[in-house]
């Protein structure tokens, strides 16, 4: 049955508007994405396959265009529109943090991190480089490959802070196997970087770790820095 056939009351788009987007399940926002389903599947049930499919939203947004496309009733339009939505929140998540203290509002910056790393298959590690009122300069992916098997040089850091002219650093990194926890790579890094870094007077300010759909770790708040 088509959405419009449904009662206005269980339909999605007629439920946002008069309830808000936090009240819609996961595949009744993406079905409002989609606008259409398919021969026999409307664009809850196609939502929901391509859920499933994906193991949650963050999969599906980290799918490959030929992953995304592999799903039928879904296409390279589809695929395009669903990264542009997800690059416009990333910049108006980014636009927040230049503006303001990016701790004024630590879940935006869990957020945009979120976004940026979570469901990727490979292990990146990420810089946001701050200002002396902790606004956000610049993010940026600094290495790419698990930790274990490609180094991070704090050297090479160190010239990318001095490039940024940053007064303080906040660094994440995700793990792809979905399990937050910090390796003891992970801490002895942080250390070499946080020490490398405050001969130039440049504060390592937190560390995160991003992992599936959980909250990403903070090694603040763990008393790891």
């Amino acid at each position: 049955m088509a959405i419009t056939d449904w009662p206005e009351h269980e339909r999605p788009r007629e439920r946002l508007l008069k309830h808000g987007a936090a009240s819609l399940a996961d595949a009744e926002l993406l079905a409002i994405f989609l606008r259409s389903g398919m021969k026999g599947k409307s664009a809850v049930d196609l939502a929901r396959q391509s859920i499933r499919h994906f193991g949650g939203l963050n999969g599906l947004f980290a799918a490959s265009e030929t992953e995304f496309s592999s799903i039928p009733g879904m296409g390279p339009a589809k695929y395009a529109q669903l990264q542009a939505i997800l690059e416009m929140a990333r910049r108006a998540l980014g636009e927040g943090m230049r503006q303001r203290d990016a701790f004024s509002d630590p879940a935006a910056v869990r957020d945009y991190l979120r976004l940026q790393l979570s469901g990727l298959p490979h292990e990146v590690f990420f810089a946001l480089w701050l200002d002396t009122q902790h606004r956000l300069l610049a993010a940026e992916e600094l290495f790419r490959g698990t930790l274990s098997q490609t180094s991070v040089y704090p050297r090479e850091v160190v010239k990318r802070a001095l490039a940024k002219n940053a007064a303080a650093v906040v660094f994440a990194h995700n793990h792809p196997s979905g399990v937050a926890e910090p390796s003891r790579a992970d801490e002895t890094l942080t250390q070499a970087l946080s020490r490398a870094l405050a001969l130039i007077d440049v504060k390592v300010l937190d560390h995160f770790i991003v992992a599936g759909q959980s909250t990403p770790l903070s090694f603040a708040e763990r008393g790891m820095l």
